[in-house]
């Protein structure tokens, strides 16, 4: 990772910066094949050179999210498309315990998504819909 990423995440305020470092930690931490980019001062993640997600925080309003590239392709009552096209995005309050049940049950269909996209020569398969309750299996 880059020095400027991280002089991004430890230059914040508590709390959001304990948030930021976990949610960072997680995506991180939940596969092997998740890599990090610093690309217009956000974190980018990527599941085997596919783009997975984004966290985004805006340091004004203090508002943190998780934007998903194929949220569209994924039903989850947490994610939440508020008018985008391709993406939904999971939102995270810094002063409440994340949600890592349904953030991991995200994570698993987004990952099954980018899966069958490079089976497929990394052409996107766009038609199939998954479906999450917001509750392990």
């Amino acid at each position: 990772m880059s020095q400027s990423a991280d002089n991004f995440f430890l230059s914040l305020e508590e709390p959001d910066k304990s948030c930021l470092l976990y949610l960072r930690d997680f995506m991180l931490g939940f596969s092997d094949e998740i890599t990090e980019s610093w690309k217009n001062h956000t974190p980018f993640y990527y599941f085997r050179k596919k783009w997975l997600a984004f966290i985004s925080y805006d340091t004004k309003t203090r508002i943190i999210y998780i934007s998903f590239t194929d949220g569209m392709l994924i039903a989850h009552k947490k994610l939440l498309s508020e008018g985008r096209k391709k993406m939904k995005v999971f939102y995270v309050r810094s002063d409440e315990d994340i949600d890592v049940k349904s953030l991991g049950s995200i994570m698993r269909m987004a990952i099954a998504i980018k899966e069958r996209e490079v089976k497929k020569n990394g052409k996107s398969s766009r038609t199939t819909q998954l479906s999450g309750s917001g509750r392990d299996s």
